[in-house]
C-alpha cells in the first residue's frame, strides 16, 4: 500500500495524535543523548568552583605544590600526574582524568616561592562516581522519554476528540437539517463559530438556489405548456378535419408556435447556462458597434430609430455574446412597445459606459420597476392585457449585466415611454 495514501487515509485525530507523539519523543530523545555531557558539566562545575578556591589560597587537603617538573615541594607522595598534564595544568588549563566510573579533576597555576623559583600550586579532587552517574541518569531519561511521549500522545488524542466532538454534532445535526433551517452558532469566539456561520451561509445560498431552481422549473413548465398544447391542439384538429386548405393554415400555425417555443428554449439555456456560475473572461467589445448592429438585425418596421453614439470606440469590459444579447434584447423590447420612436444613447466616461434605450410607448408604472427584471414577469398580464413576450428578455439582461458588475434600471422616458438604463464598466 502506497505509504501517503495510508497516511491520509487515518483519521485526523489519529494523525495529529501520531505527529505530536513523534515530535515530542524526538525532542526527548535528543535531550537524553545531550544528558551525559549537560550531566558531567555540572559534577565539574561543582567541583571545580571548590578546587578553584584552594588553588587561589594556595592551602587545604587537595593542594599540592610541586616544582615545574611535577616533583612534590610540600614533603608528601609525588601526585599521579604525568608530565603531559602537568604541562597543561602550568598552561593554566584543567586537567580530567576518567578513571572506572569515577574520574580526578586538577586545577593549577604557577607561583613564585619566596625564594624567586617558580612552582606549580595544584589542587585534585576525586569526582566519585562520574561516569556511574551519567549512564544511570540516561538511562533514567531514556525510560522519562518513553513516558513523557506516551503521556503527550495520550493528552493529545483526548483534547483533540475534546475539540472535535463539538464538530461531530455540528456534522450530524447539518445532516439531519430540515430545510430553511440553520446550524447553532456557538457562542465562543473562535474558529467552530466561524464555521458554524460559514456552513449556514452555504446551507442559505443551497437553500435559495433550490428555491430559485424550484420557481424556475415551475414557471418554465408553465411557458412551456402552453405553445406546446397549441401545437398539439392545432395537429389533432388537422388530423380530424383533413381539408388541404384548413391543413395549410394549421401548419402556418404550427410553425409560428414551434418558432415562439424554440425562442424560449434557447432563452431557457441562456440563462442555465449563466446560473451554472461560469464567466468567461471578459474583453473589450465596442459598444457603439454592437448597437449598430443590433439595430441593422431589426426586422422591417415603421419606427424611427434614433443612434446617439461617439464616433470613437466605447469599449465596455464583457464578452461579444453577452453584448449582442443585451443590446438585442432592448431594442425588441423598445419596438414591441414604440408607438414610432426608438432612442439609443452610448454615454461613455471614465469608469463606465452607459446605454439608454427610451421609447415613446405607454411606459411602465413606478409600482413595476422592482420586479420588471424579474424571470417571466410581464407587465402586460398584471394590467390584465394579453403578452407577446416570455418575461426573459428582460430578466436576461440583468442577469448578464450584473454578473460584470454593473447595474440596469428602468425609468420614465422623456420621450413618453419606458427608458433602460445599462450601466458597463468601462475595459481598461
Amino acid at each position: 500500500m502506497n505509504p501517503r495514501r495510508w497516511w491520509f487515509r487515518r483519521t485526523l485525530r489519529f494523525r495529529i495524535t501520531v505527529v505530536a507523539t513523534g515530535v515530542a519523543w524526538l525532542c526527548l530523545m535528543a535531550l537524553t543523548s545531550l544528558a551525559p555531557s549537560l550531566i558531567a558539566r555540572v559534577q565539574i562545575s561543582a567541583v571545580d568552583s571548590e578546587l578553584t578556591k584552594a588553588v587561589a589560597l594556595g592551602s587545604g587537603p587537595s593542594v599540592r605544590v610541586l616544582d615545574t617538573a611535577g616533583a612534590p615541594l610540600d614533603g608528601l607522595p609525588a601526585p599521579d600526574l604525568t608530565p603531559a598534564e602537568v604541562r597543561t595544568l602550568k598552561s593554566g588549563r584543567p586537567v580530567l582524568r576518567e578513571d572506572g566510573v569515577s574520574a580526578m579533576r586538577w586545577l593549577g597555576r604557577v607561583d613564585t616561592a619566596p625564594d624567586g623559583t617558580p612552582r606549580l600550586i595544584a589542587a585534585g579532587d576525586t569526582l566519585v562516581g562520574y561516569n556511574g552517574a551519567n549512564d544511570l541518569g540516561t538511562r533514567w531519561l531514556a525510560v522519562a522519554t518513553a513516558l513523557v511521549a506516551l503521556l503527550v500522545g495520550i493528552a493529545t488524542w483526548l483534547s483533540v476528540r475534546s475539540s472535535l466532538r463539538p464538530v461531530e454534532r455540528m456534522r450530524v445535526a447539518a445532516a439531519q437539517l430540515p430545510r430553511g433551517q440553520r446550524l447553532p452558532v456557538p457562542e465562543s469566539q473562535d474558529e467552530l463559530q466561524a464555521l458554524a456561520e460559514a456552513l449556514n451561509g452555504l446551507l442559505a445560498r443551497r437553500d435559495e438556489a433550490t428555491e430559485r431552481l424550484r420557481r424556475f422549473t415551475g414557471d418554465a413548465a408553465h411557458e412551456l405548456r402552453s405553445p406546446v398544447t397549441s401545437v398539439r391542439a392545432q395537429a389533432e384538429v388537422a388530423v380530424a378535419h383533413p381539408d388541404p386548405d384548413f391543413s395549410l393554415e394549421v401548419l402556418e400555425s404550427v410553425v409560428e408556435e414551434s418558432e415562439r417555443l424554440s425562442e424560449l428554449v434557447d432563452a431557457l439555456l441562456i440563462l442555465a447556462r449563466a446560473d451554472s456560475g461560469e464567466l468567461p473572461r471578459a474583453e473589450p467589445v465596442d459598444l457603439a458597434l454592437q448597437v449598430h448592429s443590433a439595430v441593422d438585425r431589426m426586422p422591417p418596421h415603421d419606427l424611427l430609430v434614433q443612434v446617439a453614439a461617439p464616433m470613437s470606440a466605447c469599449m465596455v469590459s464583457a464578452t461579444r455574446t453577452e453584448v449582442e444579447l443585451v443590446v438585442d434584447n432592448l431594442v425588441r423590447n423598445a419596438s414591441r412597445y414604440a408607438t414610432s420612436l426608438i432612442r439609443i444613447s452610448v454615454l461613455p466616461a471614465v469608469r463606465e459606459i452607459r446605454l439608454v434605450v427610451d421609447d415613446d410607448g405607454h411606459g411602465i408604472p413606478p409600482e413595476h420597476w422592482a420586479r420588471v427584471f424579474d424571470r417571466f414577469y410581464r407587465v402586460e398580464e398584471h394590467r390584465g392585457r394579453a403578452s407577446g413576450g416570455f418575461g426573459l428578455g428582460l430578466a436576461l439582461v440583468a442577469h448578464l449585466v450584473r454578473q460584470r458588475r454593473g447595474s440596469v434600471r428602468v425609468l420614465d422616458s422623456p420621450q413618453g415611454g419606458a427608458r433602460f438604463e445599462i450601466r458597463w464598466p468601462a475595459y481598461r
